[in-house]
């Protein structure tokens, strides 16, 4: 992802891949020995109540940040394998009114699906692009092919033209 560095937040960590079971007291748990934690969310599915397998735990040094990001991403918790990088921006998440007006989390997992959607898309642009250009690629082939064709045709006309007058030729002297 081409952004500049500092529109990272860099005490405020994502940490995707949470299993059910993980609430914000479990998440804090498993970071604090990282260093001191200024918050922890887990945002919710406002249908099942539930949050949606990912949260944020924000640090009060970007050192522990650091240091929570090289030892967690990767790691396990109740049997789930984390991602942990560091928060974006509401801004670079599509926040029309500016990343401070709203929570950094609010947004996230759209944002998140987004990213996946166009990664999606590019990679079946891609898949398109390619079976186009073989399709190019055959019709060319077959259309030289047909006009090789056409041209060994013609040459056979030309020769049974050729045969067939000095045949009468023959006819005609003998």
């Amino acid at each position: 992802m081409a952004m500049a560095y500092n529109q990272v937040q860099k005490n405020t960590l994502y940490v995707g891949g949470l299993a059910e079971e993980v609430s914000e007291s479990i998440l804090h748990a498993a970071f604090i020995p990282f260093g001191e934690i200024k918050d922890v969310k887990t945002p919710l599915d406002q249908a099942t109540q539930k949050h949606r397998s990912f949260g944020f735990v924000t640090f009060l040094e970007k050192e522990d940040a650091l240091a929570a990001m090289d030892n967690m991403d990767g790691a396990e918790l109740y049997g789930r394998v984390l991602t942990v990088n560091h928060a974006l921006p509401e801004r670079i998440k599509g926040g029309e009114q500016g990343w401070a007006a709203k929570p950094i989390w609010e947004d996230a997992d759209t944002w998140f699906e987004r990213q996946q959607q166009e990664e999606e898309m590019r990679r079946l642009q891609e898949e398109n692009r390619a079976a186009m250009k073989e399709a190019e690629e055959f019709h060319r082939k077959k259309m030289a092919e047909e006009r090789e064709g056409e041209k060994e045709e013609d040459m056979d006309a030309k020769d049974d033209a050729m045969a067939r007058a000095e045949a009468e030729a023959i006819q005609q002297t003998g």
